[in-house]
């Protein structure tokens, strides 16, 4: 009839992690409850789409058919905003109307102005992410001809890199 809040005392067993309730004792034959359950479970980024938890009903009595268990499938949805920062340094280029590179040079002053480009990707949360994937696109070439040199590309943070293929290609 009324609501009443619930003992509830987490513990391993046989390897699992066990939330144990106690319902009540003794309970009269018969008796009819229903228990609503939140749960809060950490570290859940690398578990797929669902987590499965088995619920079973046990009593102390003597040992009865009914102890059945019913496993429950809830769907993980993790969720994190990504945001994506960058400038230029300098933040102005100016260049000369009539400007040529020097061909086959290997000086840096000689392919152009050099401006760097920093890029931050930040995890805004709430969940922790992995896996994560940035494609950045930089225009190389306008009309065949040579927009942007590219010299170099590293990252900091423990991520991975594909270079480019048109990357330094006369190796300054």
């Amino acid at each position: 009839q009324g609501q009443e809040k619930l003992s509830c005392n987490p513990k391993k067993e046989n390897g699992t992690h066990v939330v144990l309730c106690e319902l009540g004792n003794p309970m009269k034959a018969g008796a009819r409850i229903t228990v609503d359950m939140e749960l809060s479970v950490s570290g859940l980024e690398d578990m797929g789409d669902a987590i499965t938890f088995q619920l079973q009903l046990r009593s102390k009595n003597s040992p009865s058919p009914t102890n059945a268990s019913v496993t429950v499938t809830v769907p993980v949805e993790a969720q994190a905003e990504m945001e994506l920062r960058g400038n230029s340094l300098p933040d102005t280029t100016v260049l000369p109307t009539s400007w040529e590179g020097v061909e086959g040079s290997r000086r840096l002053e000689d392919h152009g102005i050099k401006v760097e480009h920093v890029y931050e990707l930040h995890n805004k949360g709430p969940s922790t992410v992995s896996g994560v994937t940035l494609r950045l696109a930089v225009p190389h070439e306008l009309r065949g001809h040579i927009l942007l040199y590219l010299l170099e590309l590293g990252t900091e943070g423990g991520m991975n890199c594909t270079q480019h293929p048109a990357l330094n290609p006369a190796q300054v």
